[in-house]
C-alpha cells in the first residue's frame, strides 16, 4: 500500500472530515488547500500493485498528488497534535519533531497509537475486530525502533487489517 492509500483508509476509519484534514496537515507543518487534500486522497488505479508505484511516482496529474514519506509523516504528526493538543518542547528539544526514515506502516501504527491514546491491549483488540490474531511479542516488534534487534517491518496485511479494525471500532 502506498501513503495515499494509507491516508484514505485512515480518513475513512476515523471519519475525518475534509476541513479537519486541511487542519491536520497544517498542524503537521504542511500547507494544503482543500482541493489539494482531495487530490492527495484520490485513489490511484490499482494502487495495491507494486508495478504502478514507479509510474505514479514520476507522474502527478491534475487530479492526483502523490503523498511522499515527508507529507505522510507530517500528517501523522499533525494528527497527534489535532487529537491531543500541542505539547510544549522541553529544554533542549526541537520544537518540531525530526522526520524519521521509518517504513510507513510501522510509523502509522506508532503515531495512531499515540494520537488515540491506545494501549497495547486496545491495539490487539482492534486487530481482533478485523479477524486477525497478533501476539504481544509481534506487536512489540512492530512498535520497536528501526535499529533494534527485535524490530519487525509491518506488512501491508497488518496495516490494512489494523485500519479495518479501527473502522469497525470507530464507525459504529
Amino acid at each position: 500500500m502506498d501513503n495515499n492509500d494509507l491516508l484514505i483508509r485512515l480518513r475513512y476509519a476515523l471519519d475525518i472530515k475534509n476541513n479537519d484534514m486541511v487542519e491536520i496537515f497544517k498542524l503537521g507543518g504542511v500547507e494544503l488547500s482543500k482541493e489539494e487534500v482531495l487530490k492527495v486522497l484520490t485513489k490511484t488505479p490499482e494502487s495495491d500493485e507494486e508495478d504502478n508505484d514507479s509510474i505514479w511516482a514520476e507522474q502527478e496529474t491534475d487530479d492526483y498528488i502523490k503523498a511522499d514519506d515527508h507529507l505522510f509523516e507530517s500528517f501523522l504528526n499533525g494528527f497527534i497534535i489535532f487529537k491531543r493538543g500541542r505539547q510544549e518542547p522541553k529544554a533542549g528539544q526541537p520544537e518540531v519533531p525530526a522526520l524519521t526514515n521509518e517504513r510507513s506502516n510501522n510509523l502509522l501504527l506508532k503515531k495512531v497509537k499515540i494520537a488515540l491514546q491506545l494501549t497495547s491491549e486496545d491495539m490487539l483488540e482492534i486487530w481482533d475486530l478485523a479477524g486477525v490474531t497478533v501476539s504481544r511479542g509481534e506487536l512489540g516488534a512492530l512498535l520497536r525502533k528501526v535499529g533494534h534487534k527485535n524490530y519487525k517491518e509491518c506488512g501491508d496485511r497488518y496495516a490494512r487489517n489494523f485500519l479495518k479494525g479501527l473502522a469497525i471500532k470507530y464507525r459504529k
